[in-house]
């Protein structure tokens, strides 16, 4: 017999009805950002969401400045996101999503197409930002360093739900579900 469970968020089930309230609550960043941007400008694409939210000019004006401060892109309000650094156009997309103001944040493969010093930028954001995360990642060192919680999928399936270091530490566990235990939980002594 399956089980069928729903997803709540804040309480309230996921449903056509729902949708919009929950658009306004989740900002989700895609794996590639060129499939989230579609603007000329970058002022265009961070503006889009609060446009679309009915917020008026003057306040999307303030909205954008300060998402872009966020994200260290004061200035690239007239540049094509098209023809910036693959951690720029991420980091568009993350203005793009707080100026939306979610109250959770929901990143697919955050590091993926980031070279290290995009990867740094990145998770010192994270770090620094207010706001719940749900990371779908492969990145384990990542997780590390940004998620106090973690659950593992397998197939589709929920495996384990726990603090991080705690699973990501269980080497049965992570060898069972076809997942490398992080360099950074391991011990290193001197003398090795």
């Amino acid at each position: 017999r399956e089980v069928v469970n729903s997803v709540k968020i804040f309480g309230e089930a996921i449903s056509a009805e729902s949708r919009p309230k929950i658009r306004r609550t989740v900002g989700l960043l895609f794996q590639n950002p060129d499939d989230q941007l579609f603007c000329p400008t970058v002022y265009e694409d961070v503006a889009f969401g609060p446009i679309q939210f009915g917020i008026d000019e003057n306040s999307v004006q303030s909205i954008v400045q300060n998402a872009l401060k966020e994200v260290n892109l004061a200035g690239y309000e007239n540049r094509s996101p098209h023809h910036l650094s693959g951690g720029e156009k991420q980091r568009v997309c993350l203005a793009g999503i707080l100026a939306c103001q979610p109250k959770i944040l929901a990143l697919d493969e955050p590091t993926k197409e980031l070279d290290p010093r995009g990867r740094r930028t990145l998770i010192e954001f994270l770090k620094r930002i207010k706001k719940t995360l749900i990371i779908a990642t492969h990145d384990l060192e990542l997780v590390v360093e940004i998620c106090k919680r973690v659950i593992i999928l397998d197939s589709g399936k929920l495996v384990a739900d726990g603090l991080t270091a705690d699973l990501l530490s269980d080497e049965k566990l992570m060898v069972e579900h076809g997942l490398e235990k992080p360099h950074s939980l391991y011990h290193h002594h001197p003398h090795q």
